[in-house]
């Protein structure tokens, strides 16, 4: 399967704006393009005027730019193909979960406590819901459609300070919203959950009329390796792109800004591309075919 994506975002601004972008694919799928994923970048006012952009991986393996945007404002955009398999997301109901004794160093900081899952908070919660039931995989889709259940959606309900626990509370939320509080629940089980982003297109499933957005969802370490668990969607999806993995929304915002600005433009597309008929060559009288 080849998979389009790309997004454009115009940010205004009146004086120079730094900005820390998490928007290039993540380099686990890097060799899945087609082509570099290189992101274009321009100034509103001058698209001729040079903006020097430094790149580098950021603590959690993440592909991290920096740059300034001029006066008047900044474009970024970018657009490739993907190839994928077509697969949804794994589902084994046999991966068992591993003790924190016996878990490799990198996955030790996703049982922790951070910014937006307050593991403290809702550990008692998540025993009195969750301690009964099998551990390993039947515990995680337990959590999973609990968080699912239990949260409205709905882009009205945005809030960029909503916290796993204010979810809980108000039952209302994001995708982000759904993937902080599955993240907290799990890692209060002694469970090992990252969050992502990137991008999930509308492949296998009804096509959503909303504009489309760049999606959060999140991992857990079972048997050991990585699952995907979609607690907003609540379904194995076809097509995901991961551009950042990390504790939390904290560590995976796609721009951060260091300066007031306004928000100009912002469209993403990720959508599934027909395959081109091949046209074959007529052949010439007496010609003889390469499968003679």
């Amino acid at each position: 399967m080849r998979i389009r994506y790309g997004y454009r975002i115009e940010l205004v601004c009146a004086h120079d704006l730094p900005l820390i972008t998490l928007l290039d694919v993540h380099p686990s799928r890097r060799h899945d393009l087609t082509t570099p994923d290189e992101m274009k970048v321009s100034a509103l006012a001058d698209p001729s005027r040079a903006i020097a952009v430094t790149q580098d991986l950021d603590a959690f393996g993440n592909i991290r730019r920096r740059m300034v945007a001029p006066p008047g404002g900044i474009r970024l955009e970018s657009e490739g193909i993907v190839l994928d398999s077509g697969e949804p997301d794994s589902v084994d109901p046999t991966a068992r979960e591993v003790s924190p004794a016996r878990l490799p160093d990198s996955a030790l900081v996703y049982l922790l406590g951070s910014r937006y899952c307050e593991t403290d908070k809702l550990y008692d919660r998540a025993w009195s819901l969750f301690g009964q039931i099998q551990p390993g995989w039947a515990r995680v889709r337990a959590i999973t459609d609990s968080v699912h259940n239990h949260l409205s959606f709905g882009y009205h309900f945005a809030r960029d300070t909503r916290t796993a626990v204010e979810a809980f509370e108000e039952r209302i939320g994001v995708c982000r919203d759904f993937a902080h509080l599955a993240v907290a629940l799990c890692r209060c089980m002694n469970i090992p959950a990252r969050y992502c982003n990137g991008y999930l297109g509308d492949i296998g499933v009804p096509p959503n009329p909303a504009p489309m957005d760049f999606n959060a969802w999140f991992e857990v370490f079972l048997g050991g390796r990585w699952y995907t668990f979609d607690a907003r969607h609540n379904e194995p999806r076809i097509g995901r792109i991961v551009i950042a993995r990390g504790r939390d929304a904290t560590d995976v915002a796609m721009i951060s800004s260091f300066g007031n600005h306004g928000l100009q433009c912002f469209e993403v597309v990720t959508e599934e591309v027909e395959e081109a008929p091949i046209a074959l060559m007529p052949a010439r009288p007496g010609a003889r075919s390469a499968a003679a």
